[in-house]
């Protein structure tokens, strides 16, 4: 009986030290924060994507939360925060209006501007844009010679600007901007062809 005891306490010792010697998992950005209830839905849609294919990384925009947020093959990877254009929240509609499309984007071109430095170029206005565009001038809800826009990016503040995500000031004409400093982070390891959701 002293016998099975002893074996029973150096078992356990044995598999104490054994998980002492597990490899950590993949550090978080930001362990606070939980992972978003769309994510299965996204990375369905990232899966058919061949762009997709050597890309691990997807990006979920919440504009209700001020909140850029990165999952990569294992979950949630970060958040930044960010602001947009207009204070109006709403779904883009014309061109001019200042407001953030909602929507499935990808990022289609890293460059670096003049002004705000990295920057993330979304397909904006893709085939679905186009035809939400279209069905709203066929319903009377935009002006017959309105005109779409384009040119909407996931970008930096000015270096001396970052205050204006502190503040939730929305200045852009339409685009997602995160801090100078983070965007450089975020720039980093985005690849083209990165898919991007971006909804209220």
């Amino acid at each position: 009986m002293k016998n099975t005891g002893l074996v029973k306490l150096v078992f356990f010792l044995i598999c104490i030290s054994l998980l002492a010697f597990v490899p950590p998992t993949k550090k978080k950005k930001r362990s606070s924060i939980k992972k978003s209830s769309v994510t299965k839905v996204v990375k369905q849609t990232a899966a058919a994507d061949t762009d997709s294919l050597e890309n691990p990384y997807y990006i979920i925009v919440d504009k209700s939360d001020y909140e850029l947020k990165v999952y990569d093959d294992e979950g949630w990877y970060a958040t930044y925060p960010v602001v947009f254009g207009g204070k109006d929240l709403g779904d883009k509609m014309k061109e001019g209006d200042k407001r953030t499309p909602d929507g499935q984007f990808k990022v289609i071109l890293k460059k670096i501007h003049k002004q705000w430095g990295p920057e993330l170029l979304l397909d904006y206005p893709n085939p679905t844009s186009i035809q939400k565009f279209n069905q709203r001038k066929a319903q009377g809800l935009i002006a017959p010679n309105a005109r779409i826009g384009n040119g909407i990016a996931i970008h930096a503040t000015r270096p001396q600007e970052e205050w204006t995500v502190d503040n939730f000031y929305n200045w852009t004409d339409g685009c997602v901007s995160v801090k100078y400093t983070e965007m450089k982070d975020l720039f980093s390891y985005i690849p083209v062809g990165t898919p991007v959701t971006i909804q209220q």
